[in-house]
Order: structure tokens, then sequence, then C-alpha cells
């Protein structure tokens, strides 16, 4: 049989159909790679939204089952010490405040119709607030300085005492944030454990970090909790370690920036800010005697304008002799 028999010769016709089909069967299989594709990154799409979603409700929702921890004890943001167990010194009382030095000139007799000068005993107890950053070096000197007195003029009804934590300084401590920390955990004590609250806030300022240092840890500020005799020893462990009332510090904070309550339009401008009954103390923050000095001097003011009832006569008269 000859192989030169036309009829097995493909026509130009023949061949350009299996070109076209050729195409064709190329461009399904594009097609349903691309159909794959699309398919496969819209699942992942949908997917990565799906667990977006699921992460955004979970937190949403831990946040709106966690309302913003206030500390219950706080007045005003602050923390009233109402005891100072182990603190009280015998010396420091607002009675031995500096006397004058002697003089050669002879004083005069007193006079009898002059009113009296104030006793720590006649006088209502001063107010004696202390806005302190724990992370502050003069918070630190004032307290080391004042502490004995501070504990006296309390436990003899002289003054009252109020601590108010803030965090002024919360970025100089290498991103530890360790002035918020602080205040939180001694917003921790005034809360659980009120009666430490003075030894606590005393031990802080005592072992006080080096500004642009890490500071203390949450362990750390805990154990030191523990060891001034907090109460509840479990429950202020947690709460210092959880950071409880930091945002609240953070809040307090601003709030004392922006004006404090019962003064003169005073606002917070560093620590520690130091108020006797409303007016700032401006002296030597490490000498307990002009401190001392101030206090006595605002509580006698405070004395001498409290009205006092004018005295009656009831003396009974002399009859007059007759010549």
């Amino acid at each position: 049989m000859s192989s030169d028999d036309p009829s097995h010769v493909p026509t130009n016709r023949d061949r350009r159909e299996a070109v076209r089909e050729k195409a064709q069967q190329v461009r399904a299989q594009q097609s349903r790679a691309r159909a794959i594709r699309t398919a496969s990154l819209s699942i992942a799409v949908v997917a990565v939204v799906a667990v977006a979603a699921v992460v955004v409700t979970w937190v949403v929702g831990s946040d709106a089952s966690k309302p913003l921890a206030s500390p219950t004890a706080a007045s005003g943001d602050g923390f009233q010490v109402s005891a100072v167990t182990g603190m009280v010194a015998a010396a420091g009382t607002l009675d031995s405040a500096p006397t004058p030095a002697a003089t050669e000139t002879p004083e005069p007799a007193p006079d009898a119709t002059a009113e009296p000068s104030p006793s720590p005993t006649d006088q209502a107890p001063v107010e004696i607030r202390v806005y302190v950053d724990y992370l502050a070096p003069g918070a630190a000197d004032f307290q080391i300085a004042n502490a004995q007195q501070l504990a006296s003029w309390v436990d003899k009804d002289a003054a009252t005492l109020t601590y108010y934590p803030v965090a002024m300084l919360t970025s100089k401590s290498n991103g530890t944030k360790y002035s918020l920390r602080a205040a939180s955990a001694a917003a921790c004590v005034g809360t659980h454990s009120p009666d430490e609250f003075f030894a606590f806030n005393h031990e802080l300022l005592a072992k006080q970090p080096a500004v642009d240092s890490d500071g203390l840890d949450d362990t750390a500020l805990a154990d030191i909790a523990i060891a001034s005799g907090a109460a509840s020893p479990k429950i202020v462990r947690a709460c210092i370690e959880e950071e409880r009332y930091a945002s609240w510090a953070k809040s307090a904070t601003e709030r004392a920036l922006k004006e404090i309550p019962d003064t003169d339009g005073l606002a917070l401008t560093g620590t520690p800010m130091v108020l006797v009954n409303g007016k700032a103390y401006v002296g030597a923050l490490d000498d307990p005697a002009e401190f001392a000095q101030f206090v006595l001097t605002i509580g006698s003011d405070a004395y001498y304008k409290t009205p006092t009832p004018t005295p009656t006569d009831t003396s009974t008269p002399t009859p007059a002799t007759t010549p």
C-alpha cells in the first residue's frame, strides 16, 4: 500500500481544528486553576477575619466583664493613716516646737487680759496631705526625716495624715512603669490592709530604687507588703502582682495634675507635695524641725481664726468706802 494515499494526509482545516481544540483545553485548565486559587484565597480571608472577630470579641468581652477597679478605701484618691503601730516616737510632738532664744531684756509681766497662746490640746487636729511618687527622691527625704513626728501626731490625735499615691515618674524606670506599679501596690495595701498602710508606705520610700533604674518588680513589692505585716497576705499579693489599681493610679495622677481639691486652685507640679490645712509646705523636706514649726504655725492660725465667746464679767463689785 502506498503511503502517498491522500486520504491519510490531514487537511489544513483539520489542523486548525486540532489547534483550536488544544487551546480550549489549555484555557479550561487555566480557568479551573484560577477558580481554585480564588476559592482558596477567599477561604483563607474568611478564616483570618473569623479569628480576628473571635479575638476582638474575647478582648471586648473581657474588658466589659472586668470594670475599672478603684480602691474602695480611698477617699478623694487618698488613704488616711488609721494606725501607726511601731512607728510612734516619744519625741517629735507638736508641743516640742523650737523655743525663742533667751535675751537679756527682761520680759514684761503677762497681761491678764491678753488671749492665751494655744496649746496642741486646744487646737483641732491639723490636716496633713502628702502627694507621693514612690520614685521621687524628695518623697523619700520627707518621709524618712518626718516619719516619727508624723506618727506621733497621728497617735496623739494632733493631726490627720493622708497619703495620695501618684505616678508622675512612670517613664523614669526603663519601661517597667515602676511609679505606676508602686502606686497601685500602695492602693492594694490601703484597701486590704489599711492598718499597715503607713508602714508599707514608709518601707517603699526607705527602699526606694534609683531614678532611671528598673525599680522593684511586682513580686518584690508584694514581699515588702507582707513583711510590713499586711493582713490577708494572699489577697494583698494577688492584688499587687495583678497591678489591679494601675489604671486608677494613672487617673488619680491626672486628676491631681488638673486641680487638688480644697485648695486655692493648687495643682500637682511635683512630689512630694505636702499640704497642711490646704497650704503648701515649701521648706526643707529633710528638716523635721522646720516642718514642725510650719505645722504649729498653721494650727495656731486656725486656732486664732476660730471665734471664741467674749467672757462675761462675773466678779463681785467692791463696795465704795465712806470717808
